[in-house]
């Protein structure tokens, strides 16, 4: 990760987000960002997910995975299956990068396992 800030972007809103992408990468800034919401990185948790989702799509399969009845989320499921996600984004991101699928084409797509990854000590 460069020396930029990170932030969290969800790919709704396409045109601004990509113009958006476009600058912070510009200006040295690395994005997380979810296509097509956060809930996907939610539901790489769990499972693979590799079949293109809309926004509520990805929030009612999260639901199902989880049990949950809205955004609140329990920790505890999810915190032990963080490695897995992890995994689950980079594989997205290497088929992505196979396919040459940019954003806003790159769904399903998660840049947490980035920010994790650039944020979590070494060997944890």
């Amino acid at each position: 990760m460069s020396s930029g800030a990170s932030s969290m972007l969800s790919g709704q809103g396409t045109i601004r987000a990509s113009e958006a992408i476009e600058q912070a990468r510009q200006n040295g800034i690395e994005l997380a960002v979810s296509n097509p919401c956060f809930e996907l990185w939610l539901i790489l948790h769990f499972q693979d997910q590799s079949a293109w989702l809309d926004n509520d799509g990805a929030c009612r399969l999260r639901r199902r995975i989880d049990g949950s009845s809205d955004k609140g989320l329990d920790a505890a499921k999810y915190m032990p299956l963080t490695c897995d996600a992890v995994r689950r984004g980079a594989e997205l991101d290497k088929r992505h990068v196979r396919n040459d699928t940019p954003f806003p084409d790159n769904n399903p797509s998660s840049g947490m396992h980035r920010l994790l990854t650039a944020v979590q000590p070494a060997g944890t």
